[in-house]
């Protein structure tokens, strides 16, 4: 197999959660062996563009100019990225240097758990870690200040009023859950800390338009789909102080000063006359602001977040460029949004920039840009796709494909069609069709044309495209989906637009006394917006719009109506008892495409110019056709984009995603290889696990233990090794013991691992070890200090657990235990062997409870009635027909075969009262290997009726294999969890017990029931 072809059929490298670990060679010319073979470690943040004149001299930039050279942008990347890993790695949060809110928040998304919710993707912790470490660790430690001296440094000549942050992030990589991540980090410590200049809790969230505008309410705390929640993003006992957030999210259009006084021209004339001055009707800057963002009115410190921040720049004062009709349109929109952000830190102030005041040398970054292409545009002054050289973070397309967080875009590389440079034609479709495309939109009276006199080439890709459409719909209907996938083309202009889409869906000919009226069909039969008597349907399945008009919300004139008489129309009459004028009508319909049960339910089809560049995401759409010229990677990536958010977020066996895949024509987007056949795989449909109201008697409820406090017996520390506390160094731990060296001739040499060069050679050396990090790690001083009189207590332990449980494997030896993965290990087998003991001894009253539980002191308790999540794995339903159900949720999720067996037995067992798969539930146990904290979730959570006064609580884990870490959790739940909840007394009896063997499960709950009866009656007659 090839390189290339190995890149196409195994695109992702990397789970989604974790730093890339590997990339695909893709720098080198593709006919080099090298090319797409899997390089380990990350690729660096590179990208070749030419260097940036600050005037129109040809003079040589400086060196150390980060405004001169992208290459040096991408070195502070680079450094930056660094950094942050190194900062990331600490291993104690005391070494973070950040707030204690900082560090909570840190530790909360990093323990999220993928596989039991929502969890941050890596590249959106990486986005915000690396604002966390420059806000609050680079600003204060003099080894970091080349980060944010060269975003000031960035900053200085494109934007020398304002101090901008650029985080890229690819297409799909989640910028809207990055916002609410910063906007959740800021609130939360300006909350906590009222008068830090650090933080904020005002937010003037900034987008392009209004599409993006209504996409982005999802920030807002107090919304029905907020992010904090539905993302787990902010934590439960965090959330009412997110609502003291103040957030105001508009479009840069609001920006634009308006008349206050509508005026004829002749009026105003006439009063200016006789005024003797000229009459200023519009808005001040300060009532603008008041309109724009009434939400911040009295507020300070306001952190602008730029949405889709490459419209957002200042143009080259110095530039000599002679700009084009879209160099002029876009110079006037970033223009307009960046003298409103002016305006904001003049009136109101900025974070970390006073109204009024000037950007210093202590200035932090009051505007945060996020987009996946933060380049300069065409007119800007600057070249075309220029990096904005206050970028600090990086995390490309390629990235993301590699990580498997979007879809895999598949375009043409070969055809049969011959031309000269061999390239396939439908790849760059404008360059040979381009000339014979309408040149004027309708409104310029570019409309008439008749969709007939599409060119042939355009008919030809539409419908090779249409076919594979085709399948993947058969595909998506085999596996029950309730929407269709969606096909979407992106026009030159709106004259194109509607030849387009009345070749695609069907059109009408009104009778003129030259032609007699006619309906034709549509050329692509599901995308037809006619039955087969020629009748328009009342739900379209092709969708015309032109955001460049739907954005704007000046641009919404009668003649806009007029040309979209026909789709307002018909949806209106689906909801005629809905007051809904057309502007929000066609917004509805546009938000929802893909959405069950919404406006935009039945459209597989969207014919558009400029919406589909950015700000529209459905997941469902497979299929992107261009035609429009693409004079950049920049716009051929934004096009591209459309189809590049994902519909699965299962992970595979291997902890990654398993490949998606968009098929494009008519973008040139050049580096994927030979073409590949691929197997679709269709997305599952979800399914809903939840609480059910009418089984309230099955309910379950558990204390949320969030640690434990520990003390050992004041004299004598005992033991209780069992089978698990054995430790067995073997060659799969450390490595080959035994190499072969050898050449291609003469003598071979053995190499292997000598004792003597190990620290650790004599046993007082390891005793003494190993009983100084366990005194540290599991019984500190309550103020963190070393116990001196404890360590001596504690090594005849640990001597006895040298002497009669480590065992060496061939090869090994005991000074391995010098590696410190194997001494956390040890460490982790003594010390469960002490709790045990201390909870026997406890038990017959040799000495009191020594472990006790910490509780969350604000969400004490949990409930199995809080259950609700979407799941595409296989489930089996608990009303199984075997009695009256006795579980409070509706599904059992199968993550495996044996959870419904344990469904069964426990459902069928009469001594279960309820029982629960611990998915979604809540339920955590925390432990510790080494010094790391965690999180284990047990399989089940079941009442159990065994005689005594009120039910017992039993935790229950199934594990066919065992392994050291399995028998970690299962020591901590015996020895920490269920003494120190059960010495607590307020909730409840629990006991903890695994089951080993999953073909022997009815048996094993049998007996074990038996047995905890037997010890109830016992008890009770003694």
């Amino acid at each position: 197999m090839t390189a290339e072809k190995g890149f196409m059929e195994n695109p992702i490298l990397n789970s989604p959660y974790t730093p890339p670990a590997q990339h695909h060679i893709l720098s080198v010319d593709k006919n080099s062996p090298d090319w797409g073979v899997v390089k380990q470690g990350r690729r660096l943040s590179n990208l070749a563009t030419p260097a940036v004149p600050k005037s129109g001299k040809s003079a040589k930039p400086k060196s150390g100019d980060l405004f001169e050279t992208s290459e040096e942008t991408h070195a502070l990347i680079n450094r930056i990225r660094k950094d942050v890993e190194a900062w990331r790695n600490l291993p104690s949060p005391k070494q973070w240097s950040v707030t204690p809110t900082t560090e909570k928040l840190l530790r909360y998304w990093r323990a999220l758990d993928p596989m039991q919710g929502i969890r941050p993707f890596f590249c959106q912790m990486e986005a915000v870690e690396t604002a966390i470490w420059l806000y609050e660790v680079a600003r204060k430690d003099k080894k970091y200040a080349y980060a944010l001296a060269g975003v000031r440094d960035g900053n200085r000549d494109a934007n020398p009023e304002i101090l901008r942050l650029a985080f890229k992030l690819a297409t799909g990589a989640g910028k809207t859950t990055v916002m609410a991540m910063l906007m959740a980090w800021q609130t939360l410590n300006a909350v906590r800390n009222p008068g830090s200049k650090l933080f904020t809790r005002s937010f003037l969230v900034i987008a392009p338009g209004i599409t993006i505008k209504d996409r982005l309410r999802v920030l807002e705390p107090e919304g029905a789909d907020s992010y904090y929640t539905d993302r787990n993003i902010v934590p439960q006992d965090m959330m009412a102080d997110m609502q003291r957030a103040k957030i105001a999210i508009t479009n840069y259009h609001a920006f634009q000063r308006r008349n206050k006084i509508k005026l004829s021209k002749g009026n105003k004339a006439t009063i200016a006359g006789w005024r003797e001055e000229e009459i200023d009707t519009l808005e001040t800057e300060g009532e603008m602001l008041r309109r724009a963002m009434p939400e911040l009115v009295g507020m300070k410190q306001i952190l602008v977040i730029n949405d889709e921040a490459h419209h957002c720049y200042r143009e080259n004062p110095a530039s000599k460029e002679k700009k084009d009709a879209e160099g002029r349109e876009n110079n006037d929109a970033a223009r307009l949004w960046i003298n409103g952000i002016g305006a904001v830190q003049r009136h109101m102030g900025l974070l970390g920039q006073p109204a009024k005041t000037k950007v210093t040398s202590k200035s932090i970054p009051g505007v945060i840009d996020l987009s996946a292409t933060p380049y300069f545009l065409k007119g800007s002054g600057y070249p075309e796709g220029f990096l904005f050289p206050w970028a600090v973070s990086d995390f490309p397309l390629i990235e993301a494909i590699e990580c498997g967080i979007v879809k895999l875009p598949r375009v043409p590389v070969l055809d049969n069609h011959p031309t000269m440079d061999g390239k396939p034609i439908l790849g760059n479709l404008w360059e040979h069709v381009g000339k014979k495309m309408p040149k004027k939109g309708r409104k310029a009276g570019g409309g008439g044309a008749d969709p007939a006199d599409l060119p042939e080439l355009v008919q030809t890709g539409l419908k090779a495209l249409y076919d594979h459409y085709v399948k993947t719909s058969d595909d998506w209907d085999r596996v029950g989906l309730d929407v269709p996938p969606v096909f979407i083309v992106v026009c030159n202009n709106t004259a194109s637009s509607q030849m387009v889409h009345d070749w695609i869906a069907g059109w009408e000919r009104e009778e003129t006394p030259e032609l007699r009226g006619e309906a034709f069909p549509a050329n692509l039969p599901m995308f037809s917006n006619f039955d087969e008597h020629d009748n328009r349907l009342s739900r379209p399945r092709t969708f015309l719009i032109d955001s460049a008009q739907f954005d704007n919300p000046d641009a919404i004139k009668p003649g806009f109506r007029k040309e979209m008489a026909e789709e307002i129309e018909q949806f209106r009459r689906e909801f005629p008892n809905k007051s809904i004028d057309d502007e929000t009508l066609l917004r509805e319909v546009m938000n929802t495409i893909g959405q069950k049960g919404r406006l935009g339910e039945s459209i597989r089809c969207v014919v558009s110019v400029s919406m589909l560049t950015e700000g529209w995401d459905a997941n469902t759409v497979t299929h992107v056709f261009g035609l429009r010229a693409f004079g950049s990677q920049l716009i051929s990536e934004q096009v591209m984009g459309r189809g590049l958010r994902r519909v699965s977020y299962d992970l595979n066996e291997d902890g990654k995603f398993n490949p998606e895949y968009a098929d494009i024509l008519g973008i040139p987007f050049d580096f994927i290889g030979e073409p590949t056949a691929s197997t679709i795989s269709p997305p599952k449909k979800p399914i809903q696990v939840k609480a059910l109201r009418d089984r309230e008697e099955c309910e379950i409820t558990f204390p949320r233990v969030v640690g434990y406090r520990t003390e050992l017996p004041p004299r004598r520390v005992a033991a209780d090794f069992v089978e698990d506390s054995r430790l067995t160094i073997t060659r799969e731990m450390v490595g080959p013991t035994e190499t072969v060296l050898a050449g291609v001739v003469g003598e071979t040499t053995v190499i292997r691992p000598n004792e003597r060069d190990y620290t650790l050679t004599r046993p007082s050396s390891l005793i003494l070890k190993l009983a100084g990090e366990l005194v540290r790690a599991k019984y500190p001083n309550e103020d963190g200090s070393f116990d001196m009189r404890l360590f001596n207590r504690v090594r005849p332990v640990v001597r006895q657990w040298l002497d009669e449980y480590l065992i060496c494997g061939d090869g090994t030896f005991a000074g391995m235990l010098e590696i410190q993965s194997l001494a956390n290990r040890a460490i982790e087998k003594i010390h469960a062997a002490i709790e045990r003991a201390n909870q026997r001894r406890s038990e017959e009253g040799e000495v009191t409870p020594v472990v006790r539980a910490v509780i969350d002191p604000i969400n004490r308790t949990g409930s199995t009635r809080f259950v609700g999540f979407p799941t595409t794995k296989p489930v089996v339903t608990t009303d199984m027909g075997l009695g009256t159900p006795k579980c409070q949720v509706n599904n059992i999720v199968l993550d495996s075969g044996w959870e419904k067996t344990m469904g069964m037995t426990l459902q069928k067992h009469p001594k279960v009262i309820s029982y629960v798969k611990n998915q979604g539930v809540g339920f955590t146990i925390p432990y510790k290997k080494g010094t790391a904290s965690h999180e284990y979730i047990p399989d089940f959570l079941v009442h159990l009726d065994i005689g005594a006064e009120s039910p017992l609580n039993l935790i229950v884990e199934v594990k066919g294999k065992r392994d050291d870490d399995a028998a970690i959790k299962a020591e901590t739940a015996q020895t920490l969890w269920v003494p120190s909840v059960n010495s607590d007394g307020r909730f409840g009896r629990w006991a903890f017990h695994e089951f080993k063997d999953v073909w022997m499960m009815e048996t094993e709950l049998e007996a074990m029931v038996n047995e905890m009866i037997a010890n109830v009656t016992e008890n009770k007659s003694s």
